[in-house]
């Protein structure tokens, strides 16, 4: 038999269509812009549903009370309980009508899993993410969710809305404009929603069902038998789920009649197993070896019900070949469905979970699904740290690390380390969430995001991953205030207040720096007190309270004095200087900068000395103080050519020129802008200038660079 994929949401099975279009994804909780997610085949039955989905469409959407046509995107419910076809329905109503939405498909799914509604900020956020649309780390649910109704609001979309768990979770996206379309799956009615036009499934028709199963057995058995195929649907309620288990189990045995099997479901129902998927899941489970139905069972526990070999082998504790080789028979029989993927991943089908969950409780005991959950949170650490340790291999230590690994841990590269990060974002960052609710992991837990964050980092840099990174450090918060850890919960803090910061709310971040120097103070943390003090100095200056952040830094400045940790203390004359720049205390900024300088200079950082000097030079010449301002930028030049900074010395040369103007020097001011262009070859020496006569600018950037 060729490997067949069926959706058990649905009726789609071809393997050879599987692949899915351009930016689709079918990673829940996740959405993209434009095409479908995997196309596993030719649609089968639903005819009728169709039909009257289709027509709903065109109908005109009055508005109940003014007669006109309704402000809001029309909604189109597909109800039906999982294993019925409600997703695959959906999807191929909306690949049928894609081409009268121009502006793309977004898609998301509404519910977790293990049954937990999204939160509607993650929805909007993955949306907008869909849409190309940056929104700030952070954000509140209110304006991300405003954020995305004002970018809905000129396009003709279509919304593709899975798992609803309820009215709100659809009524808080729906676009305010009647040129979009939005279709929605959930187990039962949205009660709330105007106009909402409901789609309700049962099993399918018998002709597709036993279409359906012919696709497995082969159409031979069902000509031999047509009654006993017609029995054998009857038997699964015609339900594409129940359907397809059915259908891979025969496949397995080729020698086996349709009315066997029918026959020894008929013995199952007969011991009490109802449900028609009930009955045909407890029929191939029980036919599995032990060692497979345990690594069944504890599926249930991966992280967004993704599965990739190395899960499910920390998962059971086998190799990750014989885990491969179990997914893959899995798979077969419809138990899993694969996802499309470069790498070998897997998903366990929705109307399943319930049932390998009452399975995990009647067979597993606790502590067992415990030491799985811990085994597999460890194996994904271990993977973290190989896929950050890759990008580090100049380092010793990191090769000593990688070193040390086995080789199915190890990527062969930094590019298929971030290929793997990618694609099992997803499930590391349920991992995460799933961590932190687990609170016997707590210690487990922060490795994990500890790991995470680096590794994210490493691969994508802070600032694209900065939303992820929001709510990892969201987590560790939780984690840390829980377990009433204040050193943790310092750092998190800290990490926050840092995101909200470069998004512009500053005076969160203040908050936030304040929460986070009470902590540290707690944990008696020297870092954290004097990161947390040096900051809160820093939101004052973005708001402009010059005194009080000329105090702050003060008092980071005696916490380094204190301690003697010069390099620190130096920078921070520098930050104090400039303070007193802003605030027009020329006497207190000069002061301040050639106390850098002196700092700069006693701990041999050249690079530290120019930068020092020039900004003294700027406040000199501030002061009215040109002679002394001419000497001083003559020796920061001489520095920062000790330091090999071309860029400084040619900004240097610059104010340099423009001091002897003013002067009354234009001919040593002609050879110093001269040589200034000859540092910068192509760049333009006005546009440098203009950068550097800044007096925020470069203190902002060299401090960045320092930090």
């Amino acid at each position: 038999m060729t490997d067949q994929a069926v959706d058990t949401e649905g009726t789609k099975v071809s393997a050879e269509e599987q692949r899915p279009a351009a930016g689709a994804s079918s990673t829940p909780g996740f959405a993209r812009a434009g095409g479908s997610p995997s196309t596993k085949g030719r649609f089968l039955g639903r005819t009728r549903e169709l039909k009257e989905l289709r027509a709903d469409i065109e109908r005109a959407g009055l508005d109940t009370l003014a007669g006109r046509k309704a402000p809001r995107a029309r909604v189109l419910l597909i109800a039906g309980k999982p294993g019925f076809g409600r997703t695959a329905l959906a999807e191929e109503l909306v690949r049928q009508v894609a081409d009268g939405y121009p502006d793309g498909t977004l898609r998301a799914r509404l519910t977790e899993p293990d049954g937990t509604p999204v939160p509607t900020e993650r929805t909007a956020r993955d949306l907008l993410a869909a849409l190309e649309l940056t929104a700030p780390p952070g954000a509140a649910e209110d304006d991300l969710v405003e954020a995305l109704r004002e970018a809905l609001a000129t396009r003709r979309a279509l919304l593709l809305l899975d798992d609803a768990a309820d009215a709100e979770q659809v009524d808080a996206l729906l676009p305010d404009t009647p040129e979009c379309l939005v279709v929605a799956v959930s187990d039962g009615p949205l009660t709330g929603i105007s106009d909402v036009r409901p789609c309700t499934l049962g099993g399918l028709d018998t002709k597709s069902a036993v279409e359906l199963l012919g696709r497995y057995t082969g159409s031979v058995r069902i000509t031999v038998d047509p009654r006993a195929a017609e029995g054998l649907v009857e038997l699964c309620a015609a339900q594409p789920a129940a359907l397809v288990l059915a259908g891979g189990w025969l496949a397995r045995r080729p020698k086996v009649a349709l009315a066997d099997l029918a026959k020894q479901l008929r013995t199952e129902g007969d011991e009490g197993l109802s449900l028609a998927l009930d009955r045909v899941f407890h029929l191939v489970y029980a036919e599995l070896s032990p060692a497979r139905a345990q690594m069944l069972r504890l599926l249930s526990l991966a992280p967004a019900g993704l599965v990739d070999p190395h899960t499910a082998s920390a998962l059971v504790g086998c190799s990750v070949g014989a885990a491969e080789s179990a997914l893959d028979d899995f798979a077969g029989l419809g138990l899993l469905r694969r996802v499309e993927s470069p790498l070998a991943q897997y998903e366990v089908p929705g109307c399943l979970l319930p049932l390998l969950r009452s399975l995990t409780e009647s067979e597993d005991r606790p502590a067992e699904l415990q030491l799985a959950r811990a085994r597999m949170l460890e194996r994904t650490v271990r993977l973290l740290v190989s896929c950050r340790a890759i990008t580090e291999t100049d380092s010793s230590p990191a090769r000593e690390k990688l070193a040390g690994m086995p080789s199915t841990l190890r990527f062969k590269n930094p590019r298929a380390a971030a290929d793997w990060l990618r694609i099992r974002q997803p499930a590391l960052l349920a991992s995460a969430r799933l961590a932190v609710a687990d609170g016997e992991l707590d210690t487990l837990a922060r490795r994990l995001m500890t790991a995470l964050v680096r590794a994210m980092a490493a691969h994508f840099g802070t600032r694209a991953m900065a939303p992820e990174l929001y709510g990892i450090h969201r987590l560790v918060l939780d984690v840390a205030e829980r377990r009433k850890l204040p050193r943790e919960k310092a750092a998190a803090l800290l990490n926050l207040a840092d995101l909200d910061a470069r998004t512009g709310r500053t005076r969160e971040a203040l908050a936030r720096y304040r929460a986070a120097l009470d902590a540290g103070r707690e944990a008696n943390e020297p870092y954290a007190t004097g990161r947390a003090m040096e900051s809160v100095g820093g939101a004052h200056q973005e708001l402009g309270d010059w005194d009080r952040a000329a105090d702050w830094y003060g008092r980071a400045l005696a916490q380094r004095l204190a301690r003697d940790e010069r390099v620190d203390a130096a920078r921070l004359h520098g930050r104090i200087a400039t303070v007193h720049t802003f605030a027009g205390r020329y006497d207190e900024a000069l002061r301040s900068w050639r106390s850098a300088v002196t700092g700069h200079r006693r701990n041999g950082d050249v690079a530290g000395v120019a930068r020092a000097l020039s900004e003294l030079a700027r406040v000199q010449e501030y002061s009215g103080l040109s002679e002394e301002s001419l000497h001083t930028c003559q020796e920061a030049i001489e520095w920062a050519r000790r330091a090999e900074d071309v860029r400084l010395r040619a900004a240097l040369q610059l104010r340099l020129a423009d001091t002897l103007d003013r002067l009354g020097d234009p001919v040593a001011a002609r050879l110093h802008r001269g040589a200034a262009e000859r540092m910068l070859g192509d760049e333009l020496p006005e546009d440098l200038s203009a950068r550097e006569h800044d007096a925020n600018a470069y203190e902002i950037r060299s401090t960045s660079a320092e930090d």
